[in-house]
């Protein structure tokens, strides 16, 4: 049965409170080994991932909309939720999940055969679409330098529709001198940028293992990322736009990859 909440200051409910403040939650959630999930759907795929439940917390008007799972799950009216979490849940629907032990870069490396690398891709909502296209676009793993984002932070699980949880993950360092240690597993590393010394991708030599390597939006790869690359790559542009967004860019570039295998 469900607890119904009535005090936003419930301290059962501390997994929930300030959702909105990313400074915040960045120091209590990887630290507590926690993150929150929002909506139906990305919960189901939370448990389908295995990701165990610590609890829930639903507008009380959706309590049959939660999947059968072994934890507590609390029950607010709109208002007090607000209170609690700093939002309007549209949603309705919350869920604080228990994270799995980090994965190794070297193990993702020693089986894959397409893998998208990630310098310093801080923003949430690129990084929840980054990882969305790398599911539906056949990349096996994502890398990322130790200054991104975290890809269990709401806001980027939320964009991502839950597939951060079917995209093996790992944090690729020291930065950038790790990536000889992705040449060495026999991958060519294509990084992209806009540069005038760039290749256009589609005429870029893949082999069986091929790593895209993606910067930040705005200031995109950093000289010293490009160095470590095999070669720099572009997508041809038209009018006068010189790049595109990078979650835009990734999407063209794993479509690319993935024509190899077709």
């Amino acid at each position: 049965m469900p607890i119904v909440i009535t005090d936003p200051d419930d301290p059962r409910l501390a997994d929930y409170r300030a959702l909105t403040d990313v400074s915040l939650r960045t120091v209590f959630e990887p630290p507590n080994g926690l993150f929150v999930a929002e909506g139906e759907l990305v919960l189901r795929r939370a448990l389908r991932a295995g990701y165990r439940p610590r609890s829930f917390l639903v507008d009380a008007k959706r309590v049959d909309q939660l999947p059968n799972a072994d934890a507590p799950v609390y029950a607010a009216d709109q208002a007090v939720l607000e209170q609690i979490t700093g939002f309007h849940v549209h949603r309705g629907v919350l869920a604080s999940f228990h994270r799995k032990e980090p994965l190794v870069a070297a193990d993702l490396l020693a089986t894959a055969r397409r893998v998208a690398i990630l310098e310093d891709v801080n923003n949430h909502t690129n990084l929840g679409a980054i990882f969305r296209g790398a599911a539906g676009l056949g990349i096996e793993a994502v890398l990322l330098s130790p200054s991104c984002a975290d890809p269990l932070y709401r806001r980027a699980v939320r964009v991502s529709m839950g597939e951060v949880f079917a995209v093996p993950y790992a944090t690729l360092e020291p930065w950038p001198a790790a990536l000889a240690d992705v040449r060495a597993h026999g991958f060519a590393v294509l990084a992209m940028t806009p540069g005038p010394e760039a290749v256009p991708l589609h005429r870029a030599v893949k082999t069986d293992r091929t790593a895209i390597l993606l910067g930040a939006e705005g200031p995109g790869l950093s000289r010293h990322a490009i160095e470590a690359s095999d070669t720099p790559v572009r997508i041809p542009m038209r009018r006068g736009v010189d790049s595109l967004n990078v979650a835009a860019a990734a999407a063209v570039a794993f479509y690319e990859l993935g024509r190899e295998d077709d």
